[in-house]
């Protein structure tokens, strides 16, 4: 297959407040060199990663300059060497960690999946790094186990829509919660929790009331406050998940409240959780996967931009707007 000798690409040039340092940029398309696949990216996921890494707030810090992007969806263009499981043409995903809002990217070879024929590009790309976040926690982590009531904090967001999907399918009682009544109508009747909470003003009497003493698992991306209040609506023998600190503050809990409770507070890492235990990482992949071309989950893409509209995409994610995942489509 054909394939130009410059794309453009998002490139971070320096780390600024106000992504003052991301701008579009033309570069030579990268080589494959032996294990490696060049892709043409149809589809790449937006993630609050994303954002933090244009200021260098995030754990992962690339060298500059660097392309974000770390879900994409594309069609394979070229190979480094022979391989007989894939060929040019084939639509496959992939998780990169940088690279991905681009027009081109490479690729191990190991790390491809085949897209499932069902699904689109942008449901396949907003797909892997969020539901295997999902899966790690739930399943790994936490434990969980059919009709035992999952509350979901942050359940708009790609983190948490994916927890709330895949809680569904493994058969648990899931409540979404959310500081927006209009995303939650949208989780409401596109996903059929049991619940759907408003956590402004509070929510631990609701939780309490919904499920007769309180939340077996909690999924908490968002921190701070609401990591507080979760400490007092988990059930005795609970497992609170730490996912992530989205709303800035991280919170601390004192002891006796553990132990007079009775539940753990477990944290997730669910990339690194792979990397130790690469086995589990492998299975990991190929429950979500299978899952996903079982048609037992669905990834809810918020809206698709082209690469021109990469900042439009960053502001929506910034200021809170996105139910699910924005996609960017650099080819377009």
């Amino acid at each position: 297959m054909v394939y130009p000798a410059m794309m453009r690409t998002l490139q971070v040039v320096s780390l600024t407040p106000d992504f003052k340092g991301c701008a579009v940029a033309e570069v030579s398309v990268p080589r494959p060199g032996p294990g490696q696949a060049l892709l043409r990216v149809k589809a790449a996921a937006l993630g609050f990663p994303d954002l933090l890494m244009t200021e260098g707030k995030y754990q992962h810090r690339p060298e500059l300059p660097f392309t974000p992007g770390n879900d994409i969806a594309g069609e394979i263009v070229a190979f480094g060497g022979d391989d007989a499981d894939f060929a040019v043409g084939d639509a496959v995903v992939a998780t990169l960690g940088v690279g991905g809002f681009g027009e081109y990217a490479l690729c191990p070879i190991a790390a491809l999946r085949r897209k499932p024929e069902a699904m689109t590009f942008e449901a396949a790309a907003a797909f892997g790094v969020a539901y295997l976040t999902a899966y790690v926690s739930l399943v790994r982590c936490g434990a969980l186990q059919p009709d035992e009531w999952l509350l979901v904090h942050g359940a708009a967001g790609g983190v948490g829509l994916a927890a709330v999907d895949l809680g569904r399918a493994l058969g648990a009682r899931v409540i979404a919660a959310s500081a927006s009544d209009e995303k939650l109508a949208t989780i409401a009747r596109e996903y059929q929790p049991d619940a759907a909470i408003n956590v402004t003003g509070g929510f631990r009497e609701a939780v309490k009331e919904i499920t007769g003493g309180g939340a077996d698992v909690i999924y908490d991306p968002v921190g701070g406050d609401i990591f507080d209040e979760s400490t007092r609506c988990i059930a005795f023998g609970g497992r609170l998940l730490v996912i992530g600190f989205a709303s800035g503050r991280i919170a601390t809990v004192p002891t006796n409240i553990p132990l007079i409770k009775g539940f753990s507070v477990v944290g997730v890492r669910a990339g690194e959780y792979g990397r130790r235990y690469p086995e589990r990482g492998v299975e990991n992949f190929d429950a979500i996967w299978t899952l996903a071309e079982a048609g037992r989950l669905k990834p809810h893409v918020h809206t698709a931009v082209p690469l021109s509209g990469w900042r439009e995409a960053f502001g929506m994610m910034r200021t809170r707007q996105v139910v699910g995942r924005v996609i960017i489509k650099p080819g377009e």
